[in-house]
């Protein structure tokens, strides 16, 4: 399987493809890729068992291919944080150390690891670790564009990508932060928080606000 094919089926995962459809523009949000891009290798994902199309509602994954996905998620996070506590990484920066080391993990190696880390629940940016025998709590799948203007809601986890991570640490948002929705402006413009921690008003970014995992 190539890396980007699995790249797919860890960001559907993690949009939470396990249980609903997820649309080819979420992807390619997430992806930073062109929608074309995305209905060609979808219709790849769904030729070959790993997931299932369904025109004008999105995509989600079959019982193959969340087994592959939590497999490759549970390597990748284990790394992540193994980087962060071991290593003392700086969080935008494990993800493409995590990426490289993923594909080289034996089921041992990672199971040893995890022994060693005691058993995390969750990687350092939120996102849940299956355990060894595939176990683990979903995790949520609103994003904070979603969230409806005058609701709060607790930031939960981050996307994992670099330029998201180093831009929501100058905005200083955090995961356990506590926000107030204030407004979203039209015409795909940033969402307008009060991070009810530090009583902070903070503009985040419509791409941004696709990234950020609320509850």
């Amino acid at each position: 399987m190539t890396p980007m094919k699995e790249d797919y089926l860890k960001i559907i995962f993690e949009l939470g493809g396990k249980q609903k459809k997820v649309s080819n523009k979420q992807i390619a949000i997430s992806l930073n890729i062109a929608a074309g891009s995305v209905t060609e290798m979808v219709n790849k994902m769904s030729a070959e068992g790993l997931a299932e199309h369904t025109p004008y509602a999105g995509i989600s994954l079959t019982n193959k291919g969340i087994r592959l996905a939590e497999d490759l998620v549970r390597k990748h996070r284990i790394w992540e944080d193994f980087l962060v506590e071991k290593l003392d990484y700086d969080l935008p920066d494990v993800h493409d150390e995590a990426e490289v080391l993923e594909h080289v993990t034996s089921a041992k190696l990672v199971n040893s690891l995890d022994d060693m880390l005691g058993h995390p629940t969750h990687c350092p940016h939120g996102g849940v670790i299956p355990d060894r025998y595939g176990h683990y709590h979903e995790d949520s799948h609103t994003v904070l564009n979603e969230a409806e203007d005058g609701t709060v809601v607790t930031v939960d986890r981050f996307i994992d990508n670099h330029d998201l991570l180093t831009y929501l640490g100058d905005l200083k948002l955090d995961i356990g932060d506590q926000l107030k929705i204030l407004k979203h402006d039209p015409f795909e413009g940033p969402v307008t928080v009060q991070n009810l921690t530090d009583d902070a008003e903070l503009i985040v970014s419509y791409k941004a606000a696709h990234y950020i995992f609320v509850k």
